[in-house]
């Protein structure tokens, strides 16, 4: 497969070494599955996604005026740090802090993100994505100034959520995704987002079937809040309905859990568990980030052997 300018771009680290090209027959696609495209960007099978939280961005209550955007870029860099030494696969941006949430962001938080990620663009090793929560036309506009290879977002379906109807529309988004350019940045489609409940009585695995065939390129299984486990059935119930398709686990995996989950899905994104306490707030503990590393590792090699 040929791969543009861009995505050669995307599949290299930014601190310009070399990543192994990856071994596409090393990861088993039980039934035929098709995890290539996870391949392509992070450069392994079942890539672990470690989460960089943003203290508040300008505009939301929790948002540290006297402190500014450089207590945002500080914080961010040590844990990039802390992530870096530890070896995980790919970095996922967001806003986790702007509590509460919003279904729709202004200008200031796109701006105060795109920001960040270009003040710590030099200290990026490895593939990263950008999640502006519940609001997937600014993740994607953030992702395409920033050059991410992915976004994470609810993209379809309608919730009933503690912010209200949560209702994307997703032929708009996907619309918008090409006009400013950002065909290339995958979508990893929450289908169980957090907060929330469908609307309706479609099981998991119809509505995983109904993201992939509309075009996602991700599959997301999430718990009810973050950093909460979750429904190890639901997981595998997405996973059987979409062969074709990764299915990622999205909340609460964590270093005695992950072996497991990795038996179930395609790779696993990972936050609270990596900080001080296992608490969402805190910063990375490089510690625990490096155990949960080592568990990974070992149970993707187990896999590997068969």
């Amino acid at each position: 497969m040929k791969h543009s300018a861009a995505d050669l771009c995307r599949l290299q680290p930014l601190d310009g070494t070399s990543r192994p090209a990856a071994d596409l027959g090393a990861w088993p696609l039980t039934g035929g599955r098709m995890a290539v495209r996870l391949a392509e960007i992070f450069g392994t099978g079942q890539p672990i996604i470690a989460m960089v939280h943003l203290p508040a961005l300008p505009g939301r209550p929790r948002h540290d005026r006297a402190a500014g955007l450089a207590r945002l870029v500080d914080t961010v860099g040590r844990d990039l740090g802390a992530l870096r030494s530890a070896g995980v696969d790919g970095l996922l941006f967001c806003n986790e802090a702007d509590l509460p949430y919003q279904l729709s962001t202004g200008p200031e938080i796109a701006a105060g993100m795109a920001s960040v990620i270009g003040q710590v663009r030099a200290e990026l090793f490895a593939p990263f994505g950008v999640n502006i929560v519940w609001d997937p036309v600014a993740s994607l506009a953030v992702a395409a100034a920033t050059g991410a290879s992915f976004v994470r977002e609810v993209f379809t379906g309608v919730y009933e959520s503690d912010l209200g109807i949560m209702q994307p529309d997703f032929g708009a988004i996907a619309a918008y995704r090409e006009r400013i350019g950002a065909g290339s940045v995958a979508l990893f489609s929450n289908i169980t987002p957090e907060f929330a409940s469908t609307v309706g009585s479609r099981s998991v695995a119809a509505r995983a079937q109904s993201a992939a065939f509309l075009g996602v390129d991700v599959i997301l299984i999430s718990g009810q809040i973050t950093g909460t486990p979750l429904n190890l059935d639901e997981l595998r119930a997405a996973r059987a309905a979409v062969p074709g398709t990764p299915v990622v686990a999205n909340t609460g995996v964590r270093a005695d859990t992950v072996g497991q989950i990795l038996a179930g899905a395609d790779g696993a994104i990972v936050g609270t568990s990596l900080k001080y306490d296992g608490v969402t707030w805190n910063a990375v503990d490089p510690d625990r980030a490096a155990r949960f590393m080592d568990a990974a590792r070992a149970a993707r090699h187990q896999a590997a052997a068969g």
